[in-house]
């Protein structure tokens, strides 16, 4: 089964739906929405698969992007949490999703000679045993730690400032392309049967006898409004759970919303191939290595503003140059600084819990049937969304909808043991990067690019290409990405706008110090005749994406949240809400 999110699929869907009495009805496209459709459909259910924005829009595309156990909860003592995350890392870079997923090496420097080399070096063999590397040789590919000397740290990390450290420990954890794996996740759930659609907003439920029996949603494309029945609706929202409750007229789960911000700075800035790990006064900040740029972050702060456009303000900024010039050789300016993007933790907060900082709040997830037919999962971090869609698909399903058997029993979650799109058979291209590479008159650099974003799905790409060979040219104002990638993301990848493409499907608006505006035109000409656009809207489609960029680098400058939301909102919506009810 096709597993393509075209225009086309995604009107097919929205038939269907309008149609069809559905087993289960999920709200919410992000990592954990996505996890349930796929977790749903592949128990052999009907699905169906809503998300008002894009896909990954929210939190699950503005995270650290990495998978990991959450080194720091060690000394919260919540081993239970760190075992489960460390397992799903396993899971995720070994079996589910090794083309997106990949591990990657964090120095932890060391201060003092004796005690802490001691203190820091037990908990991170605890960390590699709870993950299940001891005793094991491949480890699920992710490596043992050990140990460096302060000659071993300068010789790996020359860039660390020589009085900072007399020594480090090197462990290993994971990078993701949360994007990405998000948009993976509808695909494999599309192709085992799901329906889904983004950019549909849900505006109101439908009740029969007291319970949800579905939703009324508009088609913002189109404005077209549709009633989808289903037998079990499940919310994963995120940070809008509490609009969610509010929308459904139900109350269970209270979420908090804490602003994450990450910067990137050029590759070229920070000498090594290895990530630090480095503490700081209210929690731990993260500088991470990828191909062509280091992503640092993150901050931790309770945000009480608009969720919809969560920005860094310049207070932000100068906290994470701040304390990643603390350890470094040659400081970082705002120069250095290519793009900035923030994000907001959906934290769970206890009933009884004051209002107060949000850094200890329990990273842990919930799923409660808020009322009967609906059912949320709120909290979690994003390794662990395999497990929240599973806990909230057993809980939904155990709220039996009229005419259900109640003594039927609940269809077993498989996720454990299903690849994603675009894993199998990844391995075996990677071992043909050369053959690939000299095919195309491209470097090999290029393929491994290709390969870990589209895994063996590269070969939908390379057929673009062959049919076109204009597509395998690298893109106007992106050398790293080709045109065939912007065709790709409308035809299968489900990109409705330009700043799908650029913000999601590519990395352009951070990666680069235009932050993507000096493709945005060409990216624009190569969707225009896919989405149908005439050549006024491929005019706004280019205006309304200069006009964010232009509005996220000014609320950069500003001095706190109010003022840097109040400069954020001046961008215009590609496509505004409906009025709720």
């Amino acid at each position: 089964m096709s597993t393509a999110l075209s225009p086309e699929v995604r009107t097919s869907a929205l038939d269907r739906m309008s149609r069809d009495v559905l087993d289960v009805l999920v709200i919410g496209g992000g990592v954990t929405g996505a996890g349930a459709a796929l977790d749903a459909a592949s128990r052999g259910l009907t699905v169906g698969l809503l998300e008002q924005r894009d896909w990954a829009s929210g939190t699950s595309s503005r995270a650290s992007k990495l998978v990991h156990g959450g080194l720091r909860y060690l000394e919260m003592l919540d081993f239970a949490l760190v075992r489960e995350a460390l397992h799903e890392r396993g899971l995720l870079v070994g079996r589910l999703a090794p083309h997106l997923v990949h591990p990657v090496p964090f120095l932890y420097p060391i201060r003092h000679r004796v005690w802490e080399r001691a203190y820091i070096g037990a908990g991170i063999a605890l960390y590699d045993a709870l993950g299940g590397l001891l005793g094991r040789r491949d480890g699920h590919g992710v490596p043992l730690h050990r140990h460096l000397s302060k000659k071993g740290l300068r010789r790996v990390a020359p860039s660390l400032r020589d009085d900072v450290a007399v020594g480090a420990i090197r462990y290993w954890d994971a990078k993701v392309d949360d994007a990405r794996l998000v948009q993976v996740l509808v695909r494999t759930a599309v192709g085992h049967g799901a329906l889904a659609a983004s950019r549909t907003q849900v505006t109101g439920y439908l009740e029969e006898d007291g319970r949800v029996a579905g939703v009324r949603a508009v088609d913002l494309e189109t404005g077209r409004e549709i009633t989808v029945r289903a037998r079990h609706v499940v919310g994963a929202t995120g940070v809008w759970t509490d609009q969610t409750e509010e929308l459904f007229r139900a109350q269970g789960l209270t979420v908090r919303a804490s602003k994450g911000v990450h910067i990137a700075v050029p590759r070229e800035a920070i000498a090594g191939e290895d990530g630090f790990i480095l503490r700081t006064e209210k929690s731990v900040l993260f500088i991470i290595p990828w191909p062509t740029h280091w992503v640092i972050g993150t901050t931790d702060t309770p945000w009480d503003l608009t969720k919809d456009h969560p920005v860094a303000s310049a207070a932000d900024v100068d906290y994470l140059l701040d304390h990643a010039n603390a350890v470094l050789e040659r400081p970082l300016t705002r120069d250095d600084v290519l793009g900035v993007y923030t994000g907001l933790r959906p934290l769970l907060q206890p009933v009884d819990e004051e209002a107060g900082g949000t850094t200890r709040v329990s990273r842990e997830h919930t799923a409660a049937t808020v009322r009967p037919g609906l059912t949320m999962i709120a909290g979690g971090k994003y390794t662990t969304y395999r497990v929240m869609a599973r806990d909230v698909v057993d809980m939904a399903l155990r709220d039996r909808a009229p005419g259900e058997d109640p003594d039927a029993p609940i269809p077993q979650s498989l996720t454990e043991e299903l690849p994603l799109v675009g894993a199998d058979g990844y391995r075996v291209r990677w071992n043909r990067k050369a053959h690939l590479a000299a095919a195309h008159g491209w470097t090999e650099k290029r393929v491994e690019h290709l390969l870990d974003r589209y895994g063996s799905l590269v070969d939908e790409v390379l057929a673009l290409v062959d049919a076109d060979p204009e597509l395998g040219r690298p893109l106007e104002g992106a050398p790293d990405y080709l045109p065939a990638e912007v065709v790709y993301a409308v035809t299968s990848e489900g990109a409705l706008h330009l700043e799908d493409v650029l913000t999601r499907r590519t990395r352009l608006s951070y990666e680069q110090a235009d932050r993507g505006t000096a493709s945005a035109r060409a990216a624009a000409d190569l969707m225009a005749p896919l989405l149908g656009w005439d050549d006024a809207q491929r005019e706004r489609e280019i205006s309304t994406y200069l006009a964010r960029v232009e509005a996220e680098r000014a609320a950069e400058a500003m001095p706190d949240d109010t003022s840097a939301e109040r400069a954020r909102l001046r961008a215009p919506e590609i496509r505004p809400f409906a009025d709720a009810s």
